[in-house]
C-alpha cells in the first residue's frame, strides 16, 4: 500500500481526477456517512461538498491529509491534526480514517492507522488521540482492537455529537511500555 500526503497551496483546487476518486471513496461508505451527518444526504455526496470539506480541513496548517492507494486505486484517507485547539491537550489527533468498504478486511485500515502512528512517533509525539461517535460501534471495535483506550466522553468540536475519546501511547519500537 502506497501512502502519500496531500499537499495543496492555500486556495488551490483539488485536481478533478483526485476529487472524483475522493468523492467515490466518501460515497462508498454510506453507513458511516449516515452515522456522521457530515454530508446533508449520505446517498448523494457531491464533489463540491467533498472539496469544501477538505478545503476547510486543509486551511489549518496543523492538518495533514494522507491518501492510501492499493493497486493504484484510492483505498483510504486519513486526516490528522498535529495540534489540538485545546492548549491543555498535548496529543496529536486522527480526525478521520476512512477505508473503501470494498477493501475492508484486507488490512488497509490497520496499515493506514499504523502509518499515521509512525509519523507522529517520528515527530517525537508520545501518544495520539481520536474520537469515535457513540453511534459507531464498528468504529469503536476497530480502534480498540488497535490498542486505543477510551479515556473519556464528550461532544465533538464541530457538531457536538456524542463521542468516546480514545488515546494510544506511542512507544518507540523495541522499547517496552513504561510501567506505572
Amino acid at each position: 500500500m502506497l501512502i502519500d500526503v496531500l499537499r495543496l497551496p492555500p486556495g488551490a483546487d483539488l485536481p478533478a481526477p483526485l476529487l472524483t476518486e475522493l468523492t467515490a471513496l466518501y460515497a462508498a461508505d454510506r453507513d458511516f456517512q449516515a452515522l456522521s451527518g457530515d454530508f446533508p444526504d449520505p446517498d448523494d455526496i457531491r464533489p463540491e461538498q467533498v472539496a469544501a470539506a477538505l478545503a476547510e480541513e486543509l486551511a489549518n496548517p496543523d492538518v495533514e491529509v494522507l491518501l492510501a492507494r492499493a493497486s493504484e486505486r484510492l483505498a483510504g484517507i486519513a486526516i490528522t491534526l498535529a495540534r489540538h485547539p485545546d492548549p491543555d491537550d498535548p496529543d496529536p489527533w486522527i480526525g478521520l480514517l476512512l477505508v473503501d468498504p470494498a477493501g475492508r478486511r484486507q488490512g488497509y485500515g490497520r496499515r493506514l492507522a499504523s502509518h499515521v502512528e509512525e509519523r507522529f512517533r517520528a515527530a517525537g509525539r508520545s501518544a495520539v488521540r481520536l474520537a469515535v461517535l457513540d453511534n459507531n460501534p464498528k468504529g469503536l471495535a476497530f480502534w480498540t482492537a488497535l490498542d486505543y483506550e477510551i479515556i473519556g466522553h464528550r461532544g465533538d468540536r464541530r457538531l457536538g455529537r456524542p463521542c468516546a475519546v480514545l488515546r494510544k501511547p506511542l512507544h518507540s519500537p523495541g522499547l517496552s511500555a513504561p510501567t506505572e
